[in-house]
Formats: structure tokens, C-alpha cells, sequence
């Protein structure tokens, strides 16, 4: 492991997702699935997110195509909220999910709106938004 790469992905991953969410995370694993935590932070976070070639801007819109073509809507709401967290605007969103309509479907914008909306709504109850 490399525990500087640990360390800065650790870093980007509870600037983009919160420190509430990292800490549940983690706390929520054990002897089976630290290991894993322990890779998302290297390689995930710390090898792509910390790579200079694109903003956390750039980043959140690439991941929100991603999880909706693949119709992983849970992941989609944490990285929705990321893109806000990232400062995508309003509008940064809502071309995106219409871009995510066109290119996978009508259902998936559908879908995707509908978790926008409902991770909106959570985001505005805790002052988040």
C-alpha cells in the first residue's frame, strides 16, 4: 500500500463526499472489508481523483454519466451530492442529466432526476443546499 496515495485520496474523498460519509464508511467496516476501504481510498480517490488532468468539477460530471449509463443510482446519489459539494451549478446539473437522457436513455434521466431531486430535497433539510 502506499500511504501517501492512501492519505491524499482519503483527503479528496471527504472534500467531495463529507467527513459524515467517510466516517460511517469506515466505521462500518471490519476485518473483511477494511482492506477494501483501504483500496478505495489508494486507488480510487488517491490514483484518479488526485490526478491533475481534470478538475473535481470535470470529475463528478464523468462519474455522473458513468453511474447512470450503468444504472448504479444508489452511487449516482453520493455522487450527485459531490458534484455539489464540487460546485456544479444548477444548470451544470441539469444539462448533464438531460445529456444522460439523450445518450442512455430516457429512462435513465428519468431515474436520474428523480434521485437529483431526492438528493436536493435531503441536502436542503440539513442546510447542506
Amino acid at each position: 500500500m502506499d500511504e501517501t496515495l492512501q492519505a491524499k485520496g482519503e483527503a479528496i474523498r471527504r472534500k467531495v463526499l463529507g467527513d459524515d460519509y467517510v466516517d460511517r464508511a469506515t466505521a462500518n467496516s471490519d476485518n473483511f472489508s477494511g482492506p477494501f476501504q483501504e483500496l478505495l481510498n489508494e486507488y480510487c480517490w488517491g490514483a484518479a481523483w488526485t490526478d491533475e488532468g481534470l478538475d473535481l468539477k470535470q470529475r463528478s460530471l464523468l462519474n455522473l454519466g458513468m453511474l447512470a449509463a450503468l444504472n448504479r443510482m444508489h452511487e449516482f446519489a453520493i455522487h450527485f451530492r459531490g458534484a455539489i459539494r464540487n460546485g456544479l451549478t444548477d444548470e451544470e446539473l441539469r444539462a448533464a442529466l438531460v445529456q444522460i437522457a439523450v445518450y442512455c436513455g430516457i429512462p435513465a434521466g428519468v431515474e436520474a432526476f428523480r434521485v437529483a431531486r431526492t438528493t436536493r430535497d435531503e441536502m436542503r433539510q440539513k442546510g447542506e443546499l
